[in-house]
């Protein structure tokens, strides 16, 4: 039908919009703090981007792509997520040459064919960070504490960050193994897709919510059962730094996250409040990834997190989205004489920086005034007979019910005077 969305989308409308202005605008702000620059990637990529970086054993390849033939007979992607984007615009457009670490962040939509659902939806958005050029674990550290910072910027209470260390291609082999070997006798009770995981890649069942598979794997080997030095040293390290920002975390030793891409660190951030789909964002470091998308080996890190979960949480918890904006003055006019000094004023007004409007449906001065309190608005600036005569305007504050009479000069100085505009 043309009147109705595609099912799993979200018209965004007046109102709402308030709402994710004021995510982005925090979002933006804590970015720059922590010495982040923002990057925008196209919404759709080449589809073999993803295949090769996202990995062909996760959920998002094998069932929640959208992607078509284009007319030029090329596979295309809507952008599932955005790391892989990000790394190849990191290699295509040379940033590697420029000092490392190179930092970067990005605010956007991103598209799954998943099951619609309370704070899940096939075009969703989120706010990620990216850093590369940098194995030190205090980064790993620092990209949990900003990710952690943003939400309690944010208000947000009762959010649990849980860590583990998924390993390197060096002990991950092991893991697989013993995985294998654990699971081979129960491989008739697995979900189909546990199933078809087993020989490519065993870790993926560790995060099946089949709750059959959950039991069955409860005493499976774990990721920290298995790390070779390095990654036991690394991830002691990045443990370390948490403590030190004294940021809380719990150790989860099952997180594996649902991407093929992670190595070393992995993390969730979790909002019990709002249900069975309660993370609100995650990420971790993906070391091996730039060569995987053809580059050099350059390590990385990174989270996201999901917009639409974010502010389900702050409903949840009765959170504020800050002040809701809008027009802060409208101009009442009480004839059609009057109606070009409105025209004019109004110009002056908005080039001040104050949002202003009028009336553009010939209501009566009565209606008017009745319509620009439905609105809101903190002021009514009125333009009747008398006023013309005189040169001057009813300034009328709307909440206080008071009025006085200034000078049409004089009518922009009085509303900063009153804290309006910039």
């Amino acid at each position: 039908m043309l009147t109705t969305r595609p099912r799993g989308t979200n018209d965004i409308l007046p109102g709402e919009v308030e709402k994710w202005r004021y995510l982005e605008d925090h979002m933006r702000r804590i970015c720059r703090e922590y010495g982040y620059s923002e990057i925008r990637t196209p919404i759709f990529e080449h589809t073999e981007l993803f295949l090769r970086g996202v990995g062909d054993t996760t959920d998002i390849v094998e069932k929640e792509m959208y992607t078509f033939i284009d007319r030029g007979n090329r596979s295309i992607t809507l952008r599932p997520e955005n790391t892989a984007s990000v790394v190849r615009a990191y290699l295509e457009d040379k940033l590697y040459a420029l000092p490392q670490p190179v930092k970067l962040f990005y605010i956007g939509p991103m598209f799954r064919y998943d099951r619609p659902q309370a704070g899940r939806f096939r075009q969703f958005h989120q706010f990620g960070v990216e850093v590369f050029g940098s194995h030190d674990p205090a980064v790993d550290a620092e990209v949990m504490a900003m990710s952690m910072d943003f939400y309690r910027r944010l208000g947000l209470s009762n959010l649990e960050l849980h860590v583990n260390s998924v390993g390197c291609p060096q002990c991950r082999p092991g893991l697989i193994k013993k995985l294998q070997e654990y699971f081979r006798p129960h491989l008739n009770d697995l979900c189909k897709n546990c199933r078809d995981r087993f020989e490519k890649n065993p870790l993926r069942i560790l995060d099946c919510k089949e709750t059959r598979c959950g039991d069955i794997g409860v005493d499976a080997p774990t990721t920290v059962d298995c790390l070779c030095t390095g990654c036991s040293s690394h991830f002691a390290e990045v443990k370390k730094n948490l403590e030190l920002m004294d940021i809380a975390y719990h150790e989860d030793r099952r997180l594996v996250r649902g991407l093929d891409y992670y190595t070393h660190t992995a993390f969730e951030i979790v909002a019990p409040d709002i249900g069975a789909q309660s993370s609100v964002g995650g990420g971790g470091r993906y070391n091996g990834l730039v060569e995987i998308c053809g580059g050099p080996s350059i390590p990385g890190i990174g989270f996201a997190l999901g917009m639409e979960r974010i502010i389900l949480a702050m409903q949840q918890q009765g959170l504020t989205f800050g002040e809701a904006g809008g027009t802060e003055v409208f101009i009442v006019t009480a004839n059609q004489a009057a109606a070009g000094e409105a025209v004019k004023l109004l110009f002056k007004i908005r080039s001040a920086g104050i949002s202003a409007d009028k009336d553009y449906m010939d209501r009566s001065l009565k209606a008017q005034m009745k319509y620009a309190g439905k609105t809101g608005v903190g002021y009514a600036v009125i333009i009747g007979e008398d006023e013309m005569k005189q040169g001057t305007a009813l300034v009328r504050n709307m909440g206080l019910g008071r009025q006085e009479s200034v000078p049409l000069g004089e009518v922009i100085s009085f509303l900063k005077e009153q804290g309006l505009g910039k």
